[in-house]
């Protein structure tokens, strides 16, 4: 088995890829750097420029799957020309692939796979989403995703299976939010934002990579919520981030008006509440290895990958969407 992988060198790309050579799937990649292109059996890199257009056609030699994660990070200040770029990024990539597919013969491949995001649901601290929702939320978040997931579903005019992975919130400490959240409580200077009641999906980056190549391999279709059994409030998530660490939290949760002035309209991401369900991809007999957050967060504290010489856990810097 061979996939194509867009995305590839990302925080999730990179878990992905991890997942398939501990399964002995070799993998193809495409990259919009020439300097990250590799040349390994089981690991080959090529060329592409999404926003011209450009794709080396040679990344579908041997190809059965495909799975599609490119697209800017939502973690920049959103500037009226960044969230063009973050719609364009996501749009640009489909249709060249989209295009690319029709120039070459895809009839070995079996399934593609697209991130998508819960960003779709509408803020609430009540609801329970399961993927049988129809309405959108009324945020940038919510006009990406359909965006996206609009253009995803043009796929489905070829013969292989097409899937989107909602995710949420990804738990990692080489990227994304943990190390951002975590950095603060390390401080002692952690604290809930705003009411702290809202709900935040989670999901760890090990079970999130597994659950591509789960869908792939069963070539299941339709919509998947990438997220883990048991959401918890950002009060909670806070308040188990500070166990890990053996931190105290005394200050006060931090109003929105304050993150507003610090990171513009992309504070909306921390104040937004989604209660998602995972239960579609559960039946389908998938089953998480870290189900509860206290359970992530220890798992990722005694990695060896993100502790260093004293024991205390470190985390990258970089954040990546």
């Amino acid at each position: 088995m061979r996939i194509l992988i867009t995305g590839a060198t990302g925080l999730v790309g990179s878990a992905i890829v991890e997942q398939c050579h501990k399964n002995d799937i070799a993998v193809n990649y495409l990259t919009t750097s020439k300097k990250k292109i590799a040349s390994e059996p089981d690991y080959k890199g090529f060329y592409w420029n999404p926003n011209k257009g450009e794709i080396d056609l040679e990344c579908f030699e041997g190809v059965t799957a495909i799975i599609n994660l490119a697209g800017a990070s939502i973690s920049k200040r959103w500037t009226l020309a960044y969230r063009k770029k973050i719609i364009s990024s996501r749009v640009n990539s489909l249709r060249t692939l989209h295009s690319a597919l029709e120039k070459v013969d895809h009839q070995n491949i079996l399934s593609f796979v697209s991130a998508s995001a819960i960003g779709v649901y509408p803020d609430s601290l009540s609801r329970y989403y399961t993927e049988e929702e129809k309405a959108v939320d009324d945020s940038f978040l919510g006009e990406v995703v359909k965006v996206w997931e609009e253009e995803i579903d043009k796929f489905k005019s070829f013969s292989f299976s097409v899937a989107k992975v909602r995710i949420g919130l990804v738990m990692s400490c080489k990227g994304g939010a943990l190390p951002e959240m975590a950095k603060p409580v390390k401080l002692y200077l952690g604290a809930a934002f705003g009411s702290g009641e809202q709900w935040q999906s989670w999901i760890h980056i090990s079970d999130l990579a597994r659950i591509f190549i789960f869908v792939l391999e069963h070539g299941l279709s339709g919509v998947y919520n990438g997220v883990g059994p048991n959401p918890v409030t950002n009060a909670k998530l806070v308040k188990e981030i500070a166990k890990v660490f053996d931190r105290p939290l005394w200050l006060p949760n931090i109003p929105k008006f304050v993150m507003r002035l610090l990171l513009g309209k992309m504070s909306y991401i921390l104040f937004a509440s989604q209660r998602v369900s995972c239960k579609k991809i559960e039946e389908e007999g998938f089953s998480f290895e870290y189900p509860n957050v206290c359970v992530a967060l220890e798992g990722i504290y005694k990695s060896a990958e993100c502790a260093d010489a004293s024991g205390m856990q470190t985390f990258n810097k970089e954040y990546v969407s």
